[in-house]
């Protein structure tokens, strides 16, 4: 082949390259699709990882955005079913004393208003979130408003009455669920946040999580 051959061959060369490069549309699709099995993998593996009574989602009172439960996974959680206009409502000074002192040990506090008694909690949830906020200071994680008992009550109360064989039966009852999410203990309303047998409980589980290495 003489030079003036082989000069014509290289554009022909080059134009089948760029011929069969993929286009960027079809670069980030792959990519896409490699992200998304990446975060497909990893919520399987925090599924796995989760106990069954944690998962569960709910909307956040403050900014109905949706929650994994399951992020509370490995910390001891006080699950307690709220009201604004009941006799214990001043209970939530104490659990948030309670959430402040503990959380960085491994205690989480999540409220549960609910109108399930006495009509207790009658208002928005825009308002409770103003009133927890405003008067008791309340930092601890609340959910949009809620049923707790009955047959319309959420899959989370449905499991923590399994599991104890008790319901609410008024405001501020309260489940403390172990970081392994196997050990359920149930506390009735008139029981205070700063009681000794609840304090012993809590104490009880978050030294079990520190010597068993649990992470938050």
């Amino acid at each position: 082949m003489d030079t003036t051959t082989r000069s014509a061959a290289r554009p022909a060369a080059t134009h089948v390259a760029k011929r069969h490069r993929p286009s960027p549309a079809l670069v980030w699709l792959g990519s896409l699709i490699l992200l998304l099995a990446a975060a497909w993998q990893a919520g399987q593996a925090l599924a796995s990882d989760c106990p069954s009574l944690l998962q569960h989602r709910f909307n956040s009172l403050q900014t109905g955005q949706p929650q994994d439960l399951c992020q509370y996974r490995g910390q001891a959680i006080l699950v307690v079913n709220t009201a604004s206009k009941c006799a214990y409502t001043d209970q939530y000074s104490g659990l948030e004393e309670l959430y402040r002192r503990y959380k960085d040990r491994g205690l989480v506090v999540l409220g549960f208003p609910s109108n399930d008694f006495g009509a207790q909690e009658p208002g928005s949830n825009k308002q409770i979130a103003t009133f927890c906020r405003l008067t008791y200071g309340v930092e601890f994680p609340m959910f949009e408003k809620t049923q707790v008992v009955g047959a319309g009550r959420n899959a989370l109360y449905r499991q923590l009455e399994s599991r104890t064989n008790q319901v609410p039966r008024w405001n501020f009852h309260k489940y403390l669920i172990d970081p392994t999410g196997r050990e359920v203990l149930s506390f009735p309303s008139n029981l205070t946040p700063d009681d000794p047998r609840l304090m012993n409980a809590i104490h009880r589980m978050l030294e079990s999580r520190r010597t068993q290495g649990k992470t938050t």
